[in-house]
């Protein structure tokens, strides 16, 4: 049985870790775009009113002087929703944070499809192929709030641009603060022998649901969150994948560009084997409840067991 400690949005744990850096270090600075309170900017600004600033509907300027900031020394967060933090300052972030390796971090919230009733315009789905491409992009997708609060305070930690995303709807929380989260690092979540799943993000949470599904039909699935898209774990991934023999992948994200491509891309260079992936499919999203929009996009625990056990087929 899959063990949960509750259940809250990841953007919750964004801005816990947020306001406790900002406590503990006065070079943090955040900015907002409008939207600081859905993404959960508002515990940081009303402790430290001085260190923020709400730059309006203009997310190339907020990205422009998240970049002047860090320049003058500062630690800058700029977040709004994901689509306007990346989709909107995309150049902005390729030439004036990557090419300069500016100290920026990116808050990327409302990730994904549980957005739910805003629609295709506000559903994050292309975001980590958008900065995972980017050179001295580092790109970080945690599976619940406590690990949210974690990857927050190890990007502050790191120097160079970080894209943190997160999303709006509360998620079962599966880890503890004991559990262990270092950039780079996939963290396995369960060991099995017949198939591995990675995963990243709240299908992490669908992944361990699926393993149980599949235990029942004597299948051993070991899945392996993949917290931390860029740089990616090839060490963890290869050890993984040779040991099993077949692989799927699951993300609320496009199929194109995401982490399961960035898995793929380690597999092709370092050991070629069936891959099976479960992600959004070359489409935009569209209006409904978070739940119902899962199940209409196959973002689910059935989902990734059928594709499981369709994987299984393929091994030689």
């Amino acid at each position: 049985m899959v063990q949960t400690f509750g259940s809250k949005a990841t953007r919750v744990g964004f801005g816990e870790a947020l306001a406790e850096l900002g406590a503990a270090n006065p070079n943090i600075f955040a900015l907002g775009a409008d939207t600081a309170a859905s993404v959960s900017l508002d515990q940081f600004y009303k402790k430290f009113p001085e260190r923020f600033v709400n730059v309006g509907v203009a997310e190339q300027n907020m990205l422009g002087m998240a970049a002047g900031l860090a320049v003058a020394g500062y630690i800058p967060f700029a977040a709004t929703y994901g689509v306007f933090a990346c989709g909107r300052p995309w150049e902005m972030i390729r030439t004036t944070i990557c090419y300069s390796n500016l100290n920026v971090k990116i808050g990327g919230s409302h990730g994904g499809l549980m957005v739910g009733p805003d629609g295709a315009t506000h559903q994050a789905l292309e975001e980590i192929a958008l900065m995972r491409c980017l050179p001295n992009m580092t790109v970080l997708v945690p599976c619940d709030s406590l690990q949210t609060k974690a990857a927050t305070k190890a990007a502050a930690a790191i120097n160079g641009p970080v894209y943190i995303r997160y999303g709006r709807e509360s998620v079962p929380v599966i880890t503890t603060n004991e559990t262990s989260f270092e950039i780079g690092k996939a963290l396995t979540m369960r060991e099995g022998k017949d198939v591995v799943i990675f995963a990243c993000g709240n299908l992490v949470y669908e992944s361990l649901m699926a393993a149980e599904m599949l235990q029942k039909k004597n299948i051993s699935a070991k899945v392996v969150n993949i917290h931390t898209i860029k740089p990616i774990d090839t060490a963890a991934i290869v050890e993984a994948a040779i040991a099993c023999g077949a692989v799927v992948t699951a993300e609320e994200h496009q199929a194109a560009g995401g982490m399961g491509s960035a898995v793929c891309e380690v597999l092709a260079k370092h050991s070629p084997m069936p891959v099976e992936t479960v992600a959004v499919n070359d489409t935009f999203g569209t209006s409904g409840k978070p739940c119902d929009l899962m199940a209409q996009f196959h973002l689910k625990d059935v989902d990734v067991a059928a594709a499981a056990v369709a994987v299984i087929k393929r091994k030689k």
